[in-house]
């Protein structure tokens, strides 16, 4: 089965050795347990965003700092995924639900097209994978995980920078700025967190074939997850940025 491990993903949650030296005895992941595992984080997500609209929006930052511990758990104790998982897409849902609030206050009726265009960017790379459309080879592997690890450089340093009080103005534009720069700087993190989608379709395909124990559906659907609300929280950026123009 060792050639069928995936070499590599370009979504960090899902790492090219995440197969080895696990147990296989018992029970077995499965696509459809995977597919169910998924389902059930995305409602478990919707109830922390629906506790953070109903409360407080300002719930998000102690969301996402919890998202943050739990993801950071998760990828270093995958056997904790069938626990930690969800406890991450609630911790997610709550941060997502007040970062939507303080967007669709500022920009009315921007939510529920970002929702919508997730949805079906999800759905078009679902499709593109199904029928091979695009295949995941050792190549396309390699350029997705170089272009995630640049967009994490990117911004890393306009982080970084702003911290220190360094103002670099294209760096800049291209983070934060509703300029050409930055709309095209987005457009194309979307299109990479889009690829990432095929990655983490062929980790599930490749985590199945090698036999992972069952566990590994709730890292996977966790996985999957991750991916996800990266791209969400970017077409959110998007249509932000089109709007202030």
């Amino acid at each position: 089965m060792r050639n069928l491990v995936p070499q590599r993903s370009g979504n960090p949650v899902l790492r090219g050795n995440t197969f080895e030296g696990l147990s296989t005895t018992g029970e077995r992941m499965t696509i459809d347990g995977t597919v169910n595992r998924s389902f059930a984080l995305v409602a478990i997500l919707l109830v922390g965003a629906g506790i953070s609209i109903i409360t407080s929006p300002g719930l998000a930052i102690l969301g996402a700092v919890v998202g943050f511990v739990l993801a950071l758990v998760t990828v270093f104790k995958k056997e904790w995924s069938p626990v930690t998982a969800p406890l991450y897409a609630l911790a997610e849902g709550v941060f997502l639900g007040g970062f939507s609030v303080i967007f669709e206050a500022e920009y009315p009726g921007i939510v529920i097209p970002a929702v919508s265009l997730t949805v079906a960017i999800f759905i078009a790379f679902l499709l593109i994978y199904r029928t091979h459309l695009i295949r995941v080879t050792d190549k396309l592997r390699i350029g997705i995980v170089a272009a995630t690890g640049g967009v994490v450089l990117l911004y890393l340093a306009d982080l970084v920078l702003n911290l220190v009080g360094v103002h670099v103005s294209y760096l800049n534009e291209a983070v934060a700025g509703s300029g050409l720069l930055g709309i095209a700087v987005n457009v194309l993190v979307i299109g990479i967190a889009a690829f990432n989608l095929l990655l983490d379709f062929d980790f599930i395909e490749r985590g199945v074939a090698a036999a992972a124990p069952k566990y590994m559906e709730w890292y996977a659907a966790f996985g999957l997850l991750v991916t996800l609300v990266w791209l969400y929280v970017e077409v959110l950026r998007l249509l932000a940025r089109a709007r202030r123009r």
